[in-house]
C-alpha cells in the first residue's frame, strides 16, 4: 500500500470514527514501529479537530523521533498550552533537554512533577537534569526520592550511587549500588561500586568487585586499569603491570593507563621505560596536562632542568594538583620583561616547603630593580619577610597593588635555573632574633650532649605521605645513643604520641612552636636536624643548619637520584632507601653516621675543656 492509498484508507475510516479513536490508532501504530501510519492517523485526527491535544502531542513525539526537534517543540508546546498534562510536559522537557535548553527543560520537569508527585520516573528525570546543571546536592535529593517511591527502580539506584560517589558520600553510594546489584548486576555496576569501595578504604571488597566485573565483561579496559591501580597501592607490582598491559591490549591508546604505567615505572626507577611510556601517551593525546606533568617530574628528577621547568607549568591545568589560579589582571612575569621600577607580587602556589625553597629567588628579583611583595601562608609569613630584597611580606587577604606577578614555583623557569646555577644554596634565611634563640636554649637546658632535632612524618593529607613518612618507632635504633633528641614534629599522630609518652628521653616542646620563626630559633640551638622530606628539612637547609634528610626509594624530583647531597641546600645530606619501603636500612645508615658525628663532637668538647685559659697579667704599677 503506497502513501496515497494509506491516506485514503485513513480518510475512509475517519468518516466512521472520532479524533480520539484516530489518535489512539495512531499511537498503536507508533508503539509497533509503524511511524508512517502513526503520522497519517495523527494528521487525520487533526483534520477533524486541529486543537486535539493528544494528536498534537503524538505528532510532536513523532517529529522528535524523526530528528526534527524544533517541530517537536512546536507541536508538543501547542498541546501543553491547551492541556498541561504531566505526560506532555515530560515529553516537552525531554526534547528541550536534548536541545541543550536545560533551564527550560527544568521548568517543565518541575511543572510535571507538581502534577504527579508520586511519579518516581519524574523525580529521576529531574534529578539527572539538576546533576547536569551542577546542582548536585539537590539532584541527590531528587534521585533518593525516586528510590524511596520505587525501591525497585534500578536506574534511579545506579544514578544515585554514581552521584553520591561524586559527592564523596561513599557509604550512601554503596547502599545505592547494593540495591542496584539486587535488581540487575552488571560489569559496569561492579566497576562503579569497586571505585566507591576503594574510596571508602574497603580495598578487599573493591578488588572482589573489580574481579566480578572482569568475569562478566573482560573487555572493559577501565576495570583492568582500576584493578591495576589497586594492586599498585599495595605493592603488588607484577599484578599491576599485568592489569595495565591487559587494558592497553584492549585500548592501545588509552593514555590514562599509559600514564599510570609510567608512574609505576618511575617509582621502580625504570627511567628509560617511563620516558618511553610517557612519550607514547603524548602521541595518543598531545599536550595532555597530566602526561606533561609526569614527564616534567621525570625530567627534573634526572637533572634535565631546562625542559623540566617548562613542562612543569602544566600543573596549572591539573585540578588534581590543587593549585588556585588567581586570575590576576596583571601580567605574569616569566623572566621576559624588565622589572626596573615595577612592583611584582611573588605568591606561594604550593606547600610550605615549596615556598621556603623558592623564596630564595626573591633577592634575585629585587636585584633586577623591582619592589618585591612576597605573599605566603601565615605560618611562614614572619620567617620569609626577613629575606633580603623583600619589601613586604603579606597574606593572601591583604595583597597591595602590584604591576606584575609570578608564582614562586615558576621562578626557577623565569631564571632558567640549571643544576649548576641553583642560587643561595648556602642558606638565605636571616638568623632568628637572638632573644628567641636564647629562650629556646634556656628551655633545652645545659648543652652538655649532642642535640638532634627529629621529624619523622609530614602532612597526612599529602598524596605521597604513605611514601615519605614513617612512624616514630622506626627511629628507635637511634634513641639509645647518648644524644639529646628534640621533637620538631608538629601534629604527631596517635601512635606516635603514645610512643613519645613512653620515651621521656625525647624532649617535646612543640606546643611552643607557634610558627616557623619559632621552629627556626629552636633549630639554631641544635647541632643537627634529622628529618623526612617535609618543610622542616627545607627550613633547616634554608637556614644553613646541618640537616640529614631521609628520602624514599622514589624521591621527590628536587632530591634527584644517586647522590648524597643536594644542589638546593649545601648543609644537607641525603639518606636514601635502597629499596621501596625500606626505612630500616636508612635508619641503620643514619645511626652509623650519627655515631661518628657524636664521637667528633665529644672530641671537640674534650679539647675545649682542656684548652689553657689565657690570663691577663696584672698591671706592674699596682704590684706592692
Amino acid at each position: 500500500m503506497n502513501r496515497r492509498e494509506r491516506r485514503a484508507a485513513a480518510a475512509k475510516q475517519s468518516g466512521k470514527t472520532s479524533p480520539a479513536a484516530l489518535c489512539q490508532a495512531g499511537f498503536a501504530h507508533f508503539q509497533s514501529g509503524r511511524i508512517a501510519e502513526a503520522e497519517l492517523y495523527c494528521r487525520q485526527a487533526l483534520t477533524l479537530d486541529e486543537q486535539h491535544p493528544d494528536a498534537l502531542h503524538l505528532l510532536g513525539v513523532l517529529c522528535f523521533h524523526a530528528q526534527q526537534p524544533d517541530a517537536a517543540v512546536e507541536w508538543i508546546g501547542r498541546a501543553v498550552r491547551l492541556a498541561p498534562k504531566a505526560e506532555y510536559l515530560l515529553s516537552l522537557a525531554t526534547v528541550l533537554e536534548r536541545q541543550g535548553r536545560l533551564g527550560d527543560a527544568r521548568q517543565h520537569y518541575s511543572h510535571a512533577l507538581s502534577l504527579r508527585p508520586e511519579d518516581a520516573g519524574l523525580w529521576n528525570h529531574l534529578g539527572n537534569l539538576l546533576w547536569q546543571l551542577g546542582h548536585r546536592n539537590e539532584a541527590a535529593l531528587h534521585l533518593q526520592q525516586a528510590l524511596t517511591l520505587n525501591p525497585h527502580y534500578w536506574e534511579a539506584a545506579q544514578n544515585c550511587g554514581m552521584l553520591l560517589l561524586e559527592l564523596g558520600r561513599h557509604a550512601d553510594a554503596i547502599n545505592c549500588f547494593d540495591i542496584a546489584e539486587t535488581l540487575n548486576p552488571s560489569a559496569a555496576l561492579y566497576q562503579m561500586r569497586a571505585v566507591c569501595l576503594s574510596a571508602a578504604n574497603r580495598f578487599e571488597d573493591a578488588q572482589a568487585d573489580y574481579e566480578k566485573s572482569i568475569a562478566l565483561d573482560p573487555s572493559l579496559a577501565e576495570t583492568h586499569n582500576n584493578l591495576g591501580l589497586l594492586h599498585w597501592r599495595f605493592g603488588r607490582l607484577e599484578q599491576a603491570f599485568a592489569c595495565f598491559d591487559r587494558a592497553l591490549a584492549l585500548r592501545p591508546d588509552f593514555h590514562a593507563v599509559l600514564n599510570n604505567k609510567a608512574v609505576v615505572q618511575l617509582h621502580l626507577q625504570l627511567l628509560d621505560e617511563a620516558f618511553a611510556t610517557l612519550h607514547r601517551s603524548l602521541a595518543a593525546v598531545p599536550n595532555d596536562a597530566q602526561t606533561l606533568f609526569y614527564l616534567a617530574t621525570l625530567q627534573l628528577l634526572t637533572g634535565d632542568f631546562e625542559r623540566g621547568w617548562l613542562a612543569r607549568e602544566a600543573r596549572w591545568r591539573l585540578p588534581s594538583v590543587g593549585l588556585v589560579d588567581r586570575n590576576f589582571s596583571q601580567a605574569l612575569w616569566r623572566g621576559d620583561q624588565p622589572l626596573s621600577g615595577k612592583t611584582i607580587l611573588l605568591h606561594s602556589d604550593e606547600g610550605l616547603g615549596d615556598a621556603i625553597q623558592f623564596a630564595r629567588y626573591a633577592p634575585m628579583v629585587a636585584a633586577l630593580g623591582a619592589k618585591v611583595i612576597l605573599e605566603v601562608e601565615p605560618p611562614i609569613q614572619q620567617l620569609l619577610g626577613g629575606i633580603t630584597g623583600v619589601a613586604e611580606c603579606v597574606g593572601r587577604s591583604s595583597t597591595p597593588a602590584f604591576d606584575l606577578h609570578c608564582p614562586l614555583g615558576t621562578l626557577p623557569l623565569a631564571f632558567r635555573t640549571q643544576l649548576d646555577t641553583v642560587p643561595l644554596a648556602q642558606g638565605y634565611l636571616p638568623a632568628p632574633p637572638a632573644g628567641r634563640v636564647t629562650a629556646w636554649d634556656d628551655r633545652l637546658g645545659p648543652h652538655d650532649r649532642f642535640r638532634v632535632g627529629l621529624v619523622w612524618a609530614g602532612n597526612p593529607d599529602h598524596k605521597n605521605d604513605h611514601n615519605r613518612s614513617m612512624g616514630l618507632s622506626t627511629l628507635a635504633p637511634l634513641l639509645d645513643l647518648d644524644v639529646q633528641f628534640v621533637s620538631l614534629q608538629k601534629g604527631a599522630r596517635d601512635q606516635d604520641r603514645a610512643f613519645l609518652g613512653e620515651r621521656r628521653d625525647i624532649v617535646d616542646l612543640t606546643q611552643h612552636l607557634t610558627d616557623f620563626s619559632e621552629t627556626a630559633a629552636l633549630i639554631c640551638c641544635l647541632d643537627l636536624v634529622i628529618s623526612v622530606d617535609t618543610s622542616a628539612a627545607h627550613l633547616a637547609g634554608a637556614l644553613g643548619a646541618p640537616v640529614w634528610t631521609m628520602v624514599p626509594f622514589n624521591p621527590d624530583w628536587r632530591w634527584l637520584l644517586n647522590r648524597g647531597d643536594s644542589p638546593w641546600y649545601r648543609s644537607m645530606r641525603l639518606f636514601r632507601q635502597p629499596k621501596r619501603g625500606d626505612w630500616a636500612s636508612v635508619v641503620v645508615d643514619v645511626r652509623a653516621e650519627l655515631e661518628q658525628q657524636l664521637a667528633a663532637w665529644r672530641t671537640r668538647q674534650d679539647q675545649a675543656a682542656f684548652l689553657p685559659v689565657r690570663r691577663i697579667p696584672a698591671d706592674p704599677c699596682l704590684l706592692p
